[in-house]
């Protein structure tokens, strides 16, 4: 935790009490309008005005003296929590102290003497250290025990406010139960009239102007508040500012005496070594490797290595005894020093010095470095500051400093660092007698601590911001000053604590900075800022008190319009319901009276009205659902359903409900499936046999004579990796190739397309190869590709805008409402897919659009019908050929054809066809064949006679029987009169002519006639005969309350063999199906007077639950009920409504499914399929 937390803790507590003074106002309202109870509002008003308001002015006074109160005491407490930081502080100290020293004792082996001195020795330096990080923890703790106070008093000043606003209910509560006179009951009126009395007094009280007296003392103590805060936070940075730049000037001193004791340790080592050096190579080898030459050469090749020494020498020692001859070894006598007091020394000639006197030991210099070569001969003993130095190295056997003096030929002040050289090896726990007899010489080393120092600074880029200074403080008294100059005092000093090895010498360097502190403009800035930021708050505070209560009327208003609002969603959800019903239910009665109307015998004048009013009637109600779509699309009320159905076979319904306009304009209309497409998937067949009629029916409407259509459908996986695309079809579709010979596409029609690839290439599924998909889901990417008029590009951006057409001009020159493409891409949507397109004016457009489905198993009944027809598996195992000049309209004749199991060859035109049957002549091929496919296009009759003639040639040479075994030819065309088609298969140049668009039950029909199987018309019927056999003898109760959807269920149910019996109210139905009965089944409608369809239900169903209760308890017989051991007739809705909750409501109530009225025969059979086994 920080000090900064003291602010946050402010910024909470206004925004605490902002949200408590909200509580206050609003706790007077209930439920969400923020409209009174019923209950409170009667209590309110036999309450007196006087009471009341008393209470509310206590409760405002106890607030406001309450916030008083904790501003002063938390005044108080902020000055006082330094003093209680500084007491512990100081009681904790000692405690501490004695803990660390009893550690050392223990876990060192240091004795307690030992512990005293140490501690004595160190403590002068330690001393300002210990200052200065108590000034920091002191400052650090002070700050956390300020911040910590402040979350406390704002922890209770919210336990003050919240008693504050309890307290006067809590009284006023027990002020009401003491009074005992009853209060009388009141009529209604006058409760009402109270009740708008105590409203009007209400807002009297919640007036600007009483309110604003308590907001303005509020506004009063925000202000002092905030004037406190910007003193404190005025000091809080201040004190910051001036630790930051103590932190500063701490780490830029201990930076440089770090920087200064690591190079004088580094330098210290080399000197030891140098002394270990001369050990071995004088005093270890006789005679001696070493002289004076050699000494001085190899010191100064070295000096690098000691970088901070002036000079090196080295001193032999030298008994009494032993002068004589070493004065005559070496050619010189032994000088003595000029003085012993080496600080006062300032020149020196050593021809000028007197001889040592007479003493029992000497220590004259026999080697040095070139820069100090003025030394040799004199005695180290004679000085008082270097016979001190020798006698504590030669007896601690480490390096010891000298006080600063001046350097002998310089004029600066520096130390003399002194090695004792042994002469073997000595244990370190030798005596200091065994030392002193074992030494045989003395290293020693000057640093000219200035220039060091200088050398220092100069590598430190910041070394101008701040002076430095070096003291000799052995005696503390009177510190010696080694380094830098006396400058003025900055208000700031920094002692950073010197080890240079010898423990009885202590050195310090002192830091401060050049300059003084400048202005804390960064605290000025911030107070002040806190200060005009208050006062603005303030301000803005004294501003919206006065639009408060604006405020608040507002927000009544407003929960007043979402409540219409919400009731207007009501009512809309509503609307739907009933125009679906009142419209939909008339056109029941219309459309299945005109399909009993056509099932009459009728001429073709009669008959050709009939259809088109029939057809007219699908459009309108085509026209409704769509309506009814986008409603339910702008409701967010359109949901899909997940149910398996055959994919292909649904394509061939859309394309078999569009293939008469797309034959009457001379359009080509195929479908394409690619074999990766599983044969059943899971999703919502309705919904995306829409968004494919209404794509489809477009590029009809859109497309002018002749031309293509063309509906593809693959899986997303198959387009993400276009450069090695397996389908054919997909391949030639991104890769279309020009005929210059023919000047033709490779195309169904010949005609130029768009690229199709354009349509897909901004879908972001598409384009991202790392999507995680769940396996048990696919995604479909369906293309409708056409050659139509296109759409202009300034109309494009608007294409899926509900309503809006390319042009004015559309609607008159191709009709349609332009809602199509809205609802088509929200059905995509909804799929968790996108919708796009290509298009450019007078080739054409392609729509692509994508969806997530399941993968399903077959199991549907159209699925499980082709599986199990006997004549499926007749084509399996023979072979045909197509002769087409366009390879992608071939290979969609292959899928077809392979549906079937039929294995085929493509030839592209008459002349390879005869080459293709010359060569497979008398092969199992050959004999394979059953029959040729040729596209009207390459279609000549003279070439097809000489293929009939080669037929019959190959088939005898083959000993085929010519009759009956030789292949049958189809020709494929798109939009011949049946006249046309009369003509050729009389004349004998086809057996059959396959009108496109190619579908499977069409080709089964055809098939079966050519090759004789005497089966024509029961793929065509095979719905209607099934449908019979279901319904056959089955017994039907229809409950409709309108006769003329009574009299259209029963024509469609008898028509089917049905035995219908009609009721028309729902009381009717219940006394029928009150067990026991004879009826199979039930279709009932939904909206019906007195007794709904919905109650029917449910009484019908709570009959049945009690029957078998007793049936399964032995209570009744099963005789007593027909013989039947469990009761539950199948009951289906007949309803008018498209809205899902309708569909989900009536399963909720216990039907068993429904119909959506007009049900056609597909619905028909679908929904009674469940319930009735083919006879």
């Amino acid at each position: 935790m920080s000090c900064s937390s003291g602010t946050g803790n402010f910024v909470k507590l206004s925004r605490l009490l902002g949200e408590i003074h909200k509580m206050s106002m609003n706790g007077k309202l209930s439920g969400p309008n923020c409209r009174l109870s019923a209950n409170f509002r009667l209590k309110k008003a036999k309450e007196t005005m006087h009471g009341s308001n008393s209470f509310r002015k206590w409760k405002r006074n106890l607030l406001f003296l309450w916030l008083l109160g904790f501003v002063f005491t938390g005044i108080i407490w902020f000055f006082l929590s330094f003093n209680s930081v500084a007491s512990e502080r100081n009681e904790k100290s000692p405690d501490s102290c004695e803990e660390k020293a009893r550690i050392l004792l223990q876990n060192f082996n240091v004795s307690k003497n030992q512990f005293h001195a140490l501690a004595s020795f160190f403590y002068e330096s330690d001393q300002n250290i210990s200052q200065r990080s108590a000034l920091g923890v002191q400052s650090k703790d002070c700050c956390q025990n300020l911040s910590f106070c402040m979350v406390k008093g704002c922890l209770l000043l919210l336990v003050g406010v919240l008693l504050s606003c309890k307290i006067p209910g809590v009284c006023l509560k027990c002020w009401k139960n003491r009074k005992n006179e009853p209060v009388p009951l009141q009529p209604v009126a006058q409760q009402l009239q109270l009740l708008l009395q105590q409203k009007q007094q209400q807002q009297a009280q919640s007036s600007p102007k009483g309110a604003g007296k308590w907001r303005k003392k509020l506004l009063i103590v925000f202000v002092l508040l905030g004037m406190l805060t910007s003193f404190w936070l005025f000091w809080h940075l201040n004190q910051k500012i001036i630790l930051r730049r103590e932190e500063t000037l701490a780490n830029m001193c201990d930076e440089r005496a770090r920087m200064l004791q690591d190079q004088f340790n580094v330098s210290m080592n080399h000197v030891h070594a140098l002394a270990i050096l001369v050990s071995t190579f004088h005093h270890g080898k006789h005679p001696s490797a070493i002289n004076q030459k050699t000494f001085g050469e190899y010191t100064e090749r070295t000096a690098f290595e000691r970088p901070l020494t002036s000079g090196v020498a080295y001193a032999l020692k030298v008994l009494h005894s032993e002068r004589e001859q070493f004065e005559k070894q070496h050619g010189w006598t032994i000088k003595k020093m000029e003085t012993e007091d080496q600080t006062l020394v300032q020149d020196c000639l050593t021809e000028n010095l007197d001889p040592a006197p007479v003493k029992d030991e000497y220590a004259p210099v026999i080697f040095s470095q070139e820069t100090v070569s003025h030394i040799v001969s004199i005695d180290m003993m004679s000085g008082k500051e270097d016979r001190e130095n020798i006698l504590r190295a030669r007896a601690t056997g480490k390096g010891v400093l000298t006080s600063p003096f001046k350097l002998l030929k310089f004029n600066h002040l520096g130390v003399v660092l002194t090695f004792a050289v042994y002469n073997k090896d000595l244990h370190p726990d030798a005596t200091p007698e065994q030392r002193t007899e074992a030494t045989v010489g003395y290293l020693g080393a000057s640093y000219d601590v200035p220039s060091l120092v200088e050398k220092l600074l100069q590598q430190l880029a910041s070394n101008q911001t701040i002076v430095v200074n070096v003291y000799d403080t052995t005696n503390a008294s009177a510190p010696i000053s080694m380094y830098g100059t006396d400058v003025t005092d900055t208000g700031l000093l920094h002692v950073s604590s010197l080890d240079f090895g010898d423990p009885l010498r202590k050195h310090e360097m002192h830091c401060r900075f050049k300059q003084k502190p400048p202005l804390p403009w960064m605290a000025i800035n911030a107070s002040v800022g806190v200060l005009v930021i208050t006062l603005l708050v303030g301000h803005i505070f004294h501003a919206a008190i006065c639009r408060i209560a604006k405020v608040e009327n507002d927000y009544r208003e407003m929960m007043e319009l979402k409540a219409r609002a919400e009731a207007a969603d009501v009512a809309k959800s509503q609307f739907l319901a009933t125009v679906s019903h009142e419209i939909r239910t008339p056109m029941n009665g219309v459309l299945g009276m005109l399909k009993m109307l056509m099932d009459a015998d009728l001429d073709a004048i009669q008959r050709d009205y009939a259809e088109t009013a029939h057809n007219s009637g699908k459009d309108l109600i085509s026209l409704i659902n769509e309506v009814l779509d986008q409603a339910k699309i702008e409701s967010g009320r359109l949901e899909l359903e997940d149910v398996p159905f055959d994919l292909r076979s649904l394509l061939d319904n859309v394309l078999s409900l569009s293939s008469d306009k797309s034959n009457d304009k001379g359009i080509e209309l195929a479908v394409y499936v690619s074999n990766r497409v599983p044969e059943v998937v899971v999703g919502d067949p309705g919904r995306f046999r829409q968004i494919i009629t209404n794509l489809v029916g477009n590029s009809i409407k859109f497309t002018q004579d002749k031309g293509h259509i063309f509906v593809s459908v693959h899986l997303v996986d198959e387009v993400k990796g276009t450069f090695d695309v397996g389908d054919k079809v997909l391949q030639q579709g991104l890769n279309l190739v020009q005929d210059t010979s023919s000047k033709t596409y490779n195309t169904l029609s010949g005609f130029p397309v768009v690229e199709r690839w354009r349509s897909w290439e901004n879908f972001k599924i598409l384009n991202d190869k790392d999507t995680m998909e769940d396996p048990e889901k696919i995604k479909l990417l369906v293309t409708v590709e056409d050659t139509g008029v296109g759409i202009r590009l300034d109309a494009q951006s608007r294409i899926f805008t509900p309503f809006v057409q390319a042009d004015s001009s559309t609607s008159r020159h191709y009709g349609g409402t332009g809602i199509g493409l809205s609802i088509s891409k929200h059905l995509v949507e909804l799929m968790h897919g996108k919708i796009g397109f290509v298009s450019e004016p007078g080739i054409g457009s392609t729509f692509s659009f994508t969806g997530a489905f399941g993968k399903g198993e077959v199991s549907s009944p159209d699925a499980k019908w082709k599986q199990c027809d006997p004549v499926v598996p007749e084509f399996q195992g023979l072979r045909a050929l197509i002769i087409d000049n366009r390879s992608i309209r071939a290979e969609v004749t292959r899928y077809h054809l392979r549906r079937l199991g039929i294995s085929l060859d493509i030839a592209s035109s008459m002349e390879s066809a005869c080459t293709y049957l010359s060569s497979t002549c008398g092969t199992s091929e050959f004999a394979h064949l059953a029959m040729i496919l040729i596209d009207k296009d390459v279609w000549d009759q003279e070439t097809v006679l000489h293929l009939r003639t080669l037929l019959k040639e190959h088939g005898q040479n083959g000993r085929l029987d010519v009759s009956t075994n030789l292949p049958k030819i189809f020709l494929l065309g798109t939009s011949m009169s049946p006249v046309e088609r009369s003509k050729l298969k009389t004349a004998g140049f086809v057996d059959n002519v396959l009108m496109k668009p190619l579908r499977l039950s069409v080709l089964i029909a055809c098939f079966q006639e050519a090759l004789g199987n005497g089966r024509k018309d029961q793929v065509h019927r095979k719905k209607t005969s099934t449908l019979g056999s279901l319904l056959r003898e089955k017994r039907i109760l229809v409950v409709d309350d309108n006769k003329v959807n009574r009299r259209v269920a029963e024509g469609a149910l008898k028509k089917y063999g049905a035995i219908v019996s009609c009721v028309e109210r729902g009381q009717d139905a219940l006394d029928k199906l009150k067990p026991p009965h004879d009826f199979d089944a039930c279709f009932m409608d939904i909206q019906m007077p007195e007794m709904d369809g919905f109650e029917a239900t449910r009484q019908i169903r709570s009959a049945e639950t009690e029957v078998n209760k007793k049936l399964a308890s032995g209570e009744a017989s099963i005789e007593m009920y027909g013989n039947v051991s469990h009761w539950h007739v199948p009951i289906l809705a007949m309803t008018a409504d498209v809205i899902q909750a309708t569909n989900e409501e009536c399963l909720k109530f216990g039907m068993d499914d429904y119909v959506s009225k007009p049900f056609e025969e597909e619905q028909l059979y679908s929904a009674v399929a469940r319930f009735f086994e083919s006879g």
